[in-house]
């Protein structure tokens, strides 16, 4: 066998595994959404809370440590440090209730960005090459916000249930991907 094909049958190694891993824990994350959405959510908002800690610490240190900051760059870095692992702490006091928060803060967000999007189509409308596919996208965009901003627990629990779907269907793809890569086709 020649070094050439050896590699090339590595390299097909290697992205069938990366295929099967990134499939597996798709399937995997979906069906705990599926299965546990509550508890699923609380870890994210914990993953989310690490996150900020962690920043906040990256921050601190940033200013406490770094001299070729100014004196208020520094101060500054330390106070925003602060108030990340602050913010953090602070999650995992209640984390159900911060869940429930980001959830609704996520919908609102949501929301916004949809009814912001179908309008910005309508402000494209003469430029668009399908004038009635615009107007019926920035008219459904409007209503899904509307919708999400009046209940954005049920549009986020909505959504959260469609990235879980998808992520089953995605890891079952990939899974079936990672077995058939790189195998000819007869």
């Amino acid at each position: 066998m020649s070094t050439e094909s050896s590699v090339a049958k590595e390299a097909i190694n290697g992205v069938r595994t990366a295929l099967g891993i990134a499939g597996v824990l798709s399937l995997i994350v979906g069906i705990l959404i599926l299965v546990w959405p509550g508890r699923a959510a609380m870890a994210v908002t914990a993953i989310v809370a690490i996150y900020a800690i962690v920043g906040g610490l990256v921050y601190a240190g940033l200013g406490i440590f770094s001299k070729s900051m100014g004196g208020w760059s520094r101060v500054g870095h330390i106070i925003l440090g602060i108030l990340f692992i602050a913010a953090g702490i602070f999650a995992f006091f209640n984390l159900a209730a911060t869940t429930g928060w980001f959830a609704t803060f996520i919908g609102v967000l949501v929301g916004i960005i949809w009814i912001v999007e179908g309008i910005v189509s309508l402000t494209t409308l003469n430029d668009a090459a399908s004038k009635g596919w615009t107007i019926f996208f920035a008219i459904i965009s409007i209503m899904a916000g509307i919708v999400l901003l009046f209940s954005p627990i049920l549009g986020v629990a909505v959504l959260w249930w469609i990235v879980g779907i998808s992520l089953v269907v995605l890891g079952i793809i990939q899974i079936v991907r990672a077995f058939t890569f790189g195998k000819k086709s007869v």
